[in-house]
């Protein structure tokens, strides 16, 4: 990354069932010049992860009371269908056996709910900035190297 914003073709994908969040978290990285796709399910998580690629993904770890830990299974998603994606999840339910479950998925960021955007947003920079293929080309999630 220069100090002009993120590359173009850095893409994220946020996972939250709060619409408010969601949008205003997506607009608030858009302005950054990443782009951003927005699931507000596990099911619509899915869809997306299956037709794009991202280098970033960020879950709540409750997606409503039907998943309650949807977050988590997003996340384990990420990890089998792009495990160069890194992550971050979101709580406001932070717990020592969240932690550990996120541990063994690999790696990713836990940040406590509510955060300020600026401070997701940085986050976000430092863990595109560390990345081992950060000067890689992009290819789609079958690695057929079409987006």
């Amino acid at each position: 990354m220069t100090g002009d914003g993120p590359s173009p073709e850095l893409r994220l994908l946020i996972v939250d069932d709060e619409v408010a969040i969601l949008f205003a978290m997506g607009d608030y990285l858009s302005r950054r010049g990443y782009t951003v796709d927005k699931a507000r399910s596990l099911a619509e998580a899915e869809r997306l992860l299956a037709v794009a690629r991202y280098d970033l993904v960020i879950a709540d770890l409750r997606l409503g009371t039907a998943e309650p830990r949807g977050g988590l299974d997003v996340l384990r998603q990420v990890q089998v269908r792009q495990p160069w994606a890194r992550t971050i999840l979101l709580t406001a339910y932070r717990s020592a056996e969240v932690e550990t479950e996120l541990a063994g998925l690999g790696a990713g960021r836990l940040l406590s709910k509510p955060q300020p955007l600026a401070r997701i947003a940085e986050e976000v920079g430092e863990l595109l900035e560390s990345r081992p293929d950060s000067g890689r080309a992009v290819q789609s999630p079958d690695g057929s190297g079409t987006p």
